[in-house]
């Protein structure tokens, strides 16, 4: 497909979300309901067609010397599919929000005043790898009557043209415009280029991937994104704490799984309780195989674990995102110099505090300025499904109107409404 070609396509796409948004924000729960449904039905009636669809991915990725683990994202196991099947009937059973008014109020002039939640309109999403996202974000987009336009990786492209497939069968079988849920055809990279430069048809970007794309797409999009570069989340063990729980959940908070966005990088120790609660710490990520990057006060006490991988941590490690084997230690003052580093160095993703003290939790809460605050509970659960939200398109770090998981919800906005019984202003 050449430049002019491909302009064409992308604005083609744009024009099509766009009429097709129209109707998806005027159709009813009920139907957008059983669209998903339907949708649960068509993954289990395909499962032998959409895995020989996924095994060309899989095959061309392995000739390409693709590395082991992520060929593994890429596969569409019947467990898989299964559980993309049941997500699709868990949001179906959800409340539907379209349409709720909050905050009716009457003001001195008769009129009441309030605001109704409604569809953000049309999103594009750009990502990498899973080819799971793509119902992901097509059931969450029928769910909250938004039309979206879907660039999948390159990787995957047989695999999300034939889950594409099926959603637009789905649409169609309940009545609903196919064109409300349209994967990019093309493996060309110049078609993100133009997907996040079309306001006068997308009005948000969802970006998920690594740093790099991101960073891309954040610096090029034309069109406001919802997006988080990186996860370097934190524990910080407080004085007061109860030592069994602060060892439990920062095991758990590093150890459960390496490579998740909200796994820990930092661990930050109150002084007070530091020699007794980072001798056992160690020996848990000694005994797992954690690289412990240490402050001077932290080395002293971590230097008598046996076996200890211990290393001296820099000023960049603060900063470390290393979805890896490693983390970074640091002895502090208190829950003043706790905040202040989380607050300095943090990706103002997921924090949490582990701690007896009340005020000191609400103090965290407050004046923690990260997407998910925590108290006495791993930052693990900073996840859309966990939080109950249904499902997640992705985590937002920003500060505007989606903040943290981004579920149904965040795909949505609200708009100001005023019921009137023949009032003028005078």
């Amino acid at each position: 497909m050449n430049a002019v070609n491909l302009a064409e396509h992308m604005h083609t796409l744009g024009l099509q979300a766009r009429e097709a948004s129209a109707r998806m924000a005027s159709a009813s729960a009920a139907a957008r309901s059983g669209v998903l449904r339907g949708l649960a039905a068509l993954l289990r009636a395909n499962v032998q067609a959409l895995q020989a669809d996924n095994a060309k991915d899989l095959e061309r990725a392995t000739a390409a010397g693709l590395a082991a683990p992520m060929v593994d994202r890429l596969k569409l196991t019947p467990k898989t599919i299964e559980t993309l099947a049941v997500g699709c009937e868990q949001l179906a059973t959800m409340p539907d929000i379209i349409g709720d008014v909050v905050g009716l109020k009457q003001q001195p002039s008769g009129i009441r005043v309030g605001q109704m939640r409604v569809p953000i309109g049309v999103f594009g999403m750009v990502y990498e790898s899973r080819p799971n996202v793509t119902i992901e974000a097509a059931s969450l987009s029928i769910k909250s009557g938004n039309a979206c336009i879907l660039r999948g990786g390159s990787e995957a492209i047989e695999s999300n043209k034939a889950l594409a497939r099926l959603v637009q069968q789905a649409l169609a079988g309940g009545g609903l415009p196919a064109e409300a849920v349209q994967l990019v055809q093309t493996t060309d990279r110049e078609a993100v280029g133009h997907l996040i430069a079309m306001p006068e048809y997308v009005d948000v970007i969802i970006p998920r991937g690594g740093k790099g794309l991101i960073e891309r797409i954040s610096r090029d999009a034309k069109v406001p994104v919802i997006k988080h570069l990186d996860g370097n989340c934190h524990v910080y063990v407080d004085d007061p704490c109860d030592l069994e729980m602060a060892v439990r959940v920062t095991d758990n908070a590093k150890t459960q799984k390496y490579s998740p966005c909200n796994a820990i990088e930092g661990l930050l120790v109150a002084r007070s309780v530091a020699g007794a609660f980072l001798p056992r710490i160690g020996e848990v990520f000694s005994a797992k195989g954690v690289e412990m990057r240490c402050d001077p006060e932290a080395w002293e006490i971590l230097r008598h674990v046996p076996d200890a991988n211990l290393k001296e941590a820099t000023e960049q490690d603060w900063f470390e995102e290393y979805l890896a084997p490693i983390i970074s230690i640091k002895v502090v003052a208190g829950i003043d110099e706790a905040i202040a580093h989380i607050n300095r160095y943090s990706s103002h993703h997921t924090d949490a505090i582990l701690t007896r003290d009340h005020v000191h939790a609400q103090r965290f809460l407050r004046e923690v300025d990260s997407a998910s605050v925590m108290v006495n509970a791993s930052p693990r659960f900073a996840d859309g499904f966990e939080f109950g939200l249904g499902a997640e398109i992705g985590i937002s770090t920003d500060k505007f109107h989606a903040r943290g998981p981004v579920g149904i919800e965040g795909l949505t906005s609200l708009k100001w409404i005023v019921l009137g019984n023949g009032e003028v202003r005078s």
